[in-house]
């Protein structure tokens, strides 16, 4: 009698522990799924619009999202815009191309972390006759004087985006203040500003990776090209936690390690349209 009781105690302690193991096991399983399954962290990247009009963003991002499950939210309204982002806390992280506006960014306490990305370089586009016959000119400074004097047509994309930072220098160092009907500021973004100058036959102030990306779409080719004042590097930039305390750093910091890695540098360095190269990468040489 003894025998069966204990047999039959011992028969509900291997049920029971059968039992357990299975639920642990669909328990470790349910809790590995969601783990699998979870929504990604969004991040939101304020950006110029030639990261995006080039095609860069959509080689660049999709790696880091699905190696990090974290995803991009992108912003690209231009270098002025983006900070305003940055300095009202709307977003976590920029990656733009503007030296100056950078450091003034950084240096108010509104952002943190820079590094330096990539570069490639301004150019001015034009009609094939170059109407203001600055093809030949030993500078872009005296490339805008001719313009200028010839009042020929120019698109100003009058948006204060680093291109538009950039355009309104060199008129600057040309002691130039540009008005009259021949000079035409949209306010819109670079890709805009290339069909309007298309339309228009003027000349106009463009990234090369945004004029590589759409020389197919557009008669405007090379008019001026090589000044060193048109060197044009990109950074990007996290926002400063201890400003904005909500803003998703450590996931910023993420996005800045992968496209400063080697990986990440990769993917900026193969990135070509037709064979050629649309940005250079500096953080991993």
């Amino acid at each position: 009698m003894l025998y069966a009781v204990q047999k039959l105690i011992n028969s509900y302690f291997f049920l029971f522990f059968v039992n357990l193991s299975i639920s642990i096991l669909i328990l470790s399983l349910l809790l590995i799924t969601c783990v699998v399954y979870a929504e990604p962290v969004h991040l939101k990247l304020a950006t110029t619009t030639s990261t995006e009009n080039s095609g860069l963003l959509d080689k660049l991002l999709p790696p880091f999202e699905e190696k990090f499950n974290i995803k991009v939210d992108v912003i690209a309204v231009g270098t002025g815009k983006a900070i305003t982002l940055g300095e009202n806390g709307d977003v976590d992280i920029l990656f733009i191309h503007a030296r100056e506006a950078e450091d003034r960014f950084i240096q108010d306490g509104y952002g943190v972390n820079r590094r330096d990305i990539m570069y490639n370089d301004f150019i001015i586009l034009g009609p094939s006759v170059d109407p203001a016959k600055i093809k030949q000119e030993k500078s872009v400074v005296s490339a805008f004087t001719k313009i200028s004097k010839q009042k020929s047509f120019f698109v100003s994309r009058g948006d204060d985006s680093g291109t538009d930072k950039k355009e309104k220098s060199l008129w600057q160092i040309a002691n130039i203040t540009p008005r009259g009907s021949w000079y035409m500021e949209i306010g819109q973004g670079m890709g805009a500003s290339l069909q309007v100058a298309d339309e228009k036959q003027a000349y106009v102030l463009c990234d090369r990776g945004t004029y590589i990306a759409y020389k197919d779409k557009i008669e405007l080719i090379i008019i001026y090209e090589g000044d060193s004042l048109l060197f044009n590097p990109y950074s990007i930039i996290a926002v400063n936690p201890d400003r904005y305390p909500h803003v998703k750093y450590m996931e910023a910091m993420q996005l800045i390690a992968w496209v400063t890695s080697v990986e990440g540098q990769n993917i900026i360095r193969e990135y070509k349209i037709d064979g050629e190269i649309l940005f250079y990468p500096v953080a991993v040489k």
